[in-house]
């Protein structure tokens, strides 16, 4: 009976209750279950998803110490504005999971949210979005909060996560304003209080506000509770000391992260102690602490992570001190740790080739300027700077290439023949004894690596194998890895499937047996190479032991491979002295210009005139010594400058170190002011005239850096006369003959990729809407060419067509065209060639030409007339 009652009131108290869970209702059933449902289920899977995504890009995101850590840990994307789905899995399970608890659970009832969860679910919904970088939804939420739930307890919560949602949208300055107020009006709490300062520090750097950030980061290391973000508001404060120039507080700051120990991450640890190592006093500074400290740094295994950051810092403070042993001993090390900081690697690389540069050994420096180059954003401007040093490394390398080859062929052809032949001997004898020492190491690495293939081979047999191979007498000497033949230490043992040791048996072989002939009975019949028998085992080992000193005796090892070499005619001597001259006049003129390294300078340029130098040669390279004198050694200086005067008195340059307060006429007659004049009737399509006297200015400019200038001047010239096959010519003198010049790269890069465009241009037979008349004349001044062009004036004048209009056109150097422009059709342009030539008053007899735009400009291009009149006959 009891059974039946409560079957019979089962049903409406299940309907009762759902009835008080309706989110129509304001009851206290409602209220609080939905609120726990919303709480405990929903919410908290969301949570999980979303602490996960914090986490993931927190993890992902590394800090690039290099730049001034921003408060907020999280790189910003490109598409910082979309609206577009997540894009991180986590996120979009946090905000679904918002998003439903929204949907099914809010009690919006009589204007009131009931459901006291709610709040929270939409500041999960816009945390969510603001990671997930859709800073304009997450705003929205944020908003909806502060809009509709004044008096919620995460209200302060709400209006900095939007504050700092409106800063990644650039909005500081209502950032600054909004905090600023929040700060004031509410007592807020202490982690609150410390995250409202971090994003005011965050808003203050984004407008170059230093001084304000430095105090509001300093609120923000106070009042927070996380050790983490107190380690990297510590950082950042040292940072902006250091960036203010306040040496003592930046180090005082860095080092209270040190002091945090275990507190803080590694990372910051490690870092405060490199920002501290930059700011070591060399001048009074415990240079006894500095190696303690760093040397226990190394030694720590905790450390192993950061070795690379740690060694390039101790090397920084060797290198400072001129120490090159140590510092390049640890930069190396810095580099052999693999580093994943590309900027750490390319400043390893920069300070190891700022090392070499010093030095002048230049060769390799550029060697690690490349690697740099290759590390390095190709966007900064640290990029551009070491690329600029590294090109004119080029031409130093090049010319001092050069210089060094030429000097020793014309010191070794100065000898006589007696001491030329003791010369190649002690080089020959020196050339032997590097050999064999090769050889010898070779060999040893050969045996050592044959040891270890053959341990490999007996470890990997089974046991038995392992107890015949022990029981088996072996030789001495172990089988080494030969020369370009790769070493085998896979799980077999057979001999044939070991190249090592078949190497190795052959050898043996040979030793013992001497050569034998692939025959029968090969114990008893040696075979030589004269095909004589020999049973005899010593006769046998002597026979191979001369052709073995025959194979070693190689070219190289005579007198006569390098003295046949060396060059006899008075020509070839000659040219070979002219080229090492103009090396050595280049070299002083990059080292004095470009690296200003003065005393490689003036040895380069005083052993220029003592080479008996062409005379284009002497006079700037005098000059230029005079200027390096003035630096170096002012007596010096004054004797060149009296000997330019007394030898030159007419030279430009005898005239500059006469009167330093020069007149417009010498400025205009210097190379630049020479230049910029011939340039200037370029561009007035005076072509012919500076064809015509552009070679004597590159004669009076010889060895001089203005000479690429003129001579790239020269081709585009000959381009705009000569047509495209002659441009091509003279662009590839320019390209070979000044290549490490911006002009003979400039023709270079002309050649590859303007020039075949050009040459595959053709002339077309397509309808064309622009036509053009020519009429063939000589030069601008002839009274033919004006009386043409009088009468193409006079027929435009009386028949007002205010479209049509001619011009003088440059073809080649003795021929030209008057052209007739604006016409828009083939036929328009016959009739206006008809009347121009029936008209009384104008009755033009010169044969007319009518051609498109398009093939007239293949016309100028090829310099192809001839071909079109023919194609159209």
């Amino acid at each position: 009976m009891k059974i039946n009652i409560v079957k019979q009131f089962f049903l409406p108290l299940l309907l009762v209750i759902f009835a008080g869970c309706s989110t129509k209702k304001n009851t206290f059933l409602a209220r609080n279950s939905h609120a726990l449902s919303t709480k405990y289920n929903i919410l908290y899977n969301g949570g999980v998803g979303f602490d996960k995504g914090v986490q993931t890009i927190k993890s992902n995101n590394d800090d690039d110490f290099w730049q001034l850590l921003p408060p907020e840990k999280m790189q910003l994307r490109e598409d910082i504005l979309s609206t577009s789905k997540p894009s991180n899995a986590d996120f979009e399970l946090a905000e679904t999971k918002a998003t439903k608890a929204i949907q099914k659970h809010s009690m919006n009832i009589g204007g009131r949210e009931r459901n006291s969860q709610i709040d929270e679910a939409y500041l999960m919904l816009g945390k969510a979005r603001y990671f997930d970088q859709r800073f304009v939804p997450a705003l929205d939420a944020f908003n909806y909060i502060l809009y509709k739930y004044p008096n919620s307890s995460k209200i302060n919560e709400a209006k900095i996560w939007r504050e700092k949602t409106n800063m990644r949208l650039g909005n500081d300055a209502l950032v600054i304003k909004n905090i600023s107020k929040l700060l004031e009006d509410r007592q807020v709490k202490n982690q609150v209080f410390a995250d409202a300062n971090a994003l005011l520090t965050a808003s203050f750097l984004n407008l170059e506000e230093k001084d304000s950030a430095v105090a509001k980061i300093k609120l923000a290391i106070e009042f927070t509770k996380v050790n983490q973000d107190k380690a990297r508001y510590r950082f950042i404060l040292g940072q902006l000391y250091q960036e203010l120039g306040y040496k003592d507080s930046a180090i005082a700051s860095y080092q209270s992260v040190i002091d945090m120990k275990r507190k803080a991450e590694r990372k910051f640890v490690i870092q405060a102690h490199a920002r501290k190592a930059a700011l070591f006093d060399f001048q009074n500074g415990d240079f006894d602490l500095f190696e303690k400290t760093f040397d226990k740094l190394i030694k720590d295994r905790e450390n192993r992570p950061y070795k690379d950051l740690i060694f390039h810092n101790y090397a920084l403070y060797f290198d400072k001190q001129d120490n090159k042993k140590e510092a390049r001993e640890l930069y190396n090390a810095s580099l052999k740790t693999n580093s994943k900081d590309a900027y750490l690697v390319a400043s390893n690389y920069r300070n190891l080739g700022n090392m070499y540069f010093r030095e002048a050994s230049y060769p390799l420096a550029a060697k690690y300027y490349d690697s740099t180059l290759v590390k390095l954003n190709v966007k900064s401007r640290e990029f551009l700077k070491i690329q600029k040093v590294r090109k004119n490394l080029d031409e130093v390398i090049l010319y001092e290439t050069i210089a060094q080859r030429n000097d020793s062929i014309l010191t070794i052809v100065a000898l006589n023949p007696a001491d030329r032949t003791v010369y190649f001997e002690n080089y020959i004898d020196k050339l032997k004894k590097e050999d064999e020492a090769k050889r010898v190491l070779e060999e040893k690495n050969a045996v050592k690596q044959a040891n270890i293939d053959r341990n490999n081979a007996v470890t990997n047999s089974d046991p038995i194998s392992n107890t015949t191979a022990n029981s088996i007498t072996r030789t001495s000497i172990s089988p080494p890895t030969m020369p370009g033949i790769p070493s085998t230490t896979g799980n077999s043992t057979f001999y044939f499937y070991n190249p090592t040791t078949i190497a190795f048996g052959k050898l043996e072989f040979k030793k013992i047996w001497g050569k034998r002939a692939s025959t029968g009975n090969w114990r008893n019949s040696a075979v030589n190479s004269n095909n004589t028998t020999d049973d005899s085992l010593s006769s046998n080992t002597e026979n191979a032991d001369k052709v073995e000193e025959k194979d070693i005796i190689v070219e190289q090892y005579t007198t006569d491979f390098y003295i046949k070499q060396l060059p006899t005619a008075a020509i070839a001597i000659d040219s070979i002295q002219k080229e090492q001259n103009f090396a050595n006049y280049q070299l002083g003129i990059i080292y004095k210009e470009k690296f200003k390294e003065n005393i490689l300078a003036v040895a380069k340029l005083e052993k220029l005139l003592n080479s008996n130098p062409e005379e284009k040669l002497i006079l700037p390279a005098m000059y230029n010594l005079y200027k390096l004198y003035e630096i170096t050694d002012q007596s010096k200086a004054t004797v060149i400058k009296n000997s330019i005067i007394t030898k030159y008195p007419d030279s430009r340059y005898a005239q500059i170190i006469s009167n330093l307060n020069l007149d417009s006429s010498l400025q205009e007659n210097s190379p630049e002011g020479t230049y910029n004049k011939w340039y200037k009737l370029y561009e007035q399509e005076q072509f012919v005239l500076v064809l015509a006297n552009i070679d004597p200015l590159i004669t009076q400019f010889s060895g001089e850096e203005i000479v690429s200038k003129f001579e790239l001047l020269k081709a585009n010239t000959i381009g705009k006369l000569k047509g495209v096959e002659a441009y091509k010519a003279a662009l590839q003198d320019v390209a070979d003959n000044f290549s490490n010049t911006e002009e003979g790269k400039s023709a270079q890069l002309i050649i590859n990729d303007q020039i075949p465009f050009l040459e595959k241009i053709d002339f077309v037979d397509t309808p064309s809407n622009s036509w053009k008349i020519l009429y063939k004349v000589g030069l601008r001044d002839d009274k033919e060419t004006k009386e043409i062009e009088d009468k193409i004036k006079l027929f435009i004048e009386n028949e007002k067509l205010q479209k049509i209009y001619f011009s003088f056109d440059i073809y080649t150097a003795d021929q030209n065209f008057i052209t007739i422009h604006g016409i828009n059709s083939k036929l328009y342009a016959d009739d206006i060639a008809f009347v121009l030539a029936d008209t009384d008053k104008i009755k033009i007899t010169n044969t007319p030409i009518v051609v498109s735009s398009e093939n007239y400009k293949v016309i100028q291009i090829k310099k192809n007339l001839e071909a079109y009149l023919a194609l159209k006959k």
